[in-house]
């Protein structure tokens, strides 16, 4: 199944990389940001507007003030905004703001939320929980099918397990087993699978072998000046050499690198 987004769409013989900052910064630094990954190869802008953290003093995104910054940048860079929404409450104002609504870990489990979003026409980004069963994924998923809305991506993001060395257990067996078994496009998020910057290509390249259909990558240009999960964002040049990468090996399994329209 492929899920149309504009003139562009998520599954089939494409690959889709999506890249942008863990949070929107300020106006000037995620348009920086935006037209670097598009030049690069970028053909899906992310970024957060809205950030759950579990430290509460943490930078919790800018909130209702990047609306107007995300509106802006998505326009002049010509590519749709994937980002997360938290609270039903955010619909009616994200609508006009974000292509793609993404629902976070945190949020698999928040069934209003998937049932709100199940009313709406607009694709659905459905990660995994933190701790979630493949079966839990799905039913979450079904949540949103169930309401009408058909037009959902999965996204495999890691999970928590008794390993310590990575910031979560990125499960290659999920990507395999979703696309043998299910009709859903996936995608692979192998930030928050290693949180590791410099795991982020490899994890990437193994996800892409396992048959998902893109890959979400956070890119900033110091990541050592981040507000948010710095230390598992590429920077430019990293970003560069992912795509590279990625042009070499899908070409294997006969697929290609979707191109910025």
């Amino acid at each position: 199944m492929r899920v149309n987004v504009g003139s562009l769409s998520i599954g089939g013989d494409e690959f889709t990389l999506i890249a942008g900052p863990c949070s929107l910064e300020s106006q000037s630094h995620f348009l920086n940001v935006a037209q670097e990954v598009r030049q690069r190869g970028a053909s899906f802008l992310r970024g957060g507007l809205f950030k759950l953290r579990t430290h509460p003093n943490s930078f919790q995104g800018l909130g209702t003030e990047a609306y107007s910054i995300a509106r802006q940048v998505k326009e002049q860079v010509g590519l749709p905004f994937v980002s997360e929404i938290t609270d039903p409450r955010q619909i009616g104002d994200m609508m006009d703001v974000v292509d793609v609504f993404q629902v976070g870990s945190r949020n698999m489990y928040n069934y209003p939320l998937l049932k709100e979003l199940g009313t709406l026409n607009k694709p659905i980004l459905l990660k995994r929980g933190l701790s979630a069963l493949i079966k839990e994924w799905l039913l979450a998923a079904e949540y949103i099918t169930q309401g009408g809305n058909e037009q959902v991506i999965l996204c495999e993001r890691g999970i928590r397990s008794f390993e310590t060395a990575t910031r979560n257990t990125f499960d290659i067996n999920a990507i395999a087993y979703i696309k043998r078994y299910t009709s859903f496009p996936i995608i692979a998020d192998p930030s928050h699978g290693t949180g590791n910057k410099d795991l982020v290509a490899s994890v990437a390249c193994a996800a892409a072998a396992a048959g998902c259909d893109g890959v979400m990558v956070e890119v900033h240009p110091e990541p050592e000046k981040a507000l948010s999960d710095g230390f598992q964002a590429l920077d430019l040049p990293q970003f560069s050499r992912l795509v590279d990468q990625l042009d070499q090996l899908l070409p294997v399994f006969g697929r290609r690198l979707a191109k910025p329209q």
